[in-house]
């Protein structure tokens, strides 16, 4: 209904689902959580009671079904919500609430680094926002959600390109080895040539299926990867189907 714009009857029809959840014949404390959670997000409910409706979303599930992932699309919907209204650090504790140890399933552990990632992204912590969007796209390739990973991918490499250095550890090292820091601090760590080869590697085939597009940034990055990283490869094949390149920025710097 909602995707056929009937904003309006589905919410209706949403109210009628939530009391007969409530009903002595029908009482479903899950659907009930479900209900609630669906029209705090469609604005059937006051705009200054959706972070409390969807905490309360939260605690249900998290007492009916914890680690589902029913439960952790609550969790990532709560935080979002505190994204929003620009309380980062509620938004990453929570995003702390989902992880493996709790059962959460892989695509919902993904999507979670993915977000908290680009918070720290925007706080300028790169080091630990590339290893979350390191994880965040070896989760999306292992549940075959290949629209985020190749977000993902982009993402990374887009940071990484700042600074390459051989002598770095490699981004599973990065992870293996992470450890929660003393204090408060931006940090970085130069990226390893070895990861950018695996990104650009599954990167090339896909964007270069279709190099149309007047705004092809995507594939500025494969060129600025070569550059870096003597691949010349990368951008032979590019070159030879300039014709299909509609950003003048990319035929540009495929010509210089």
């Amino acid at each position: 209904m909602i995707s056929e714009g009937e904003t309006l009857e589905a919410i209706s029809f949403s109210n009628d689902i939530l009391d007969r959840s409530r009903s002595t014949e029908e009482r479903d404390h899950l659907i009930e959580a479900r209900v609630r959670m669906e029209r705090a997000l469609l604005g059937a409910i006051g705009e200054d009671n959706v972070g409390t409706e969807l905490r309360w979303c939260v605690d249900r599930l998290n007492a009916i079904c914890p680690g589902s992932p029913l439960h952790g699309l609550a969790l990532l919907n709560l935080a979002l919500w505190h994204s929003n209204k620009g309380e980062l650090m509620m938004a990453m504790a929570v995003h702390s609430d989902i992880s493996a140890n709790s059962g959460h399933p892989g695509d919902i552990r993904a999507l979670s680094r993915l977000e908290v990632a680009r918070i720290l992204v925007g706080m300028g912590d790169l080091d630990p926002a590339m290893r979350h969007l390191w994880s965040a796209r070896n989760g999306f390739i292992d549940s075959e959600m290949s629209t985020e990973a190749l977000v993902a991918s982009l993402e990374w490499l887009d940071i990484a390109l700042d600074e390459v250095s051989a002598n770095s550890p490699t981004m599973d090292a990065r992870i293996e080895e992470a450890s929660p820091r003393e204090g408060p601090g931006n940090t970085w760590i130069p990226a390893n040539p070895d990861d950018i080869t695996n990104v650009v590697d599954y990167l090339l085939p896909i964007l270069t299926t279709d190099m149309s597009g007047h705004s092809r940034s995507d594939l500025g990055l494969i060129i600025d990867a070569s550059e870096i990283i003597g691949r010349v490869d990368w951008t032979s094949g590019m070159s030879d189907r300039i014709s299909e390149i509609q950003d003048p920025r990319v035929s540009e710097a495929l010509q210089s």
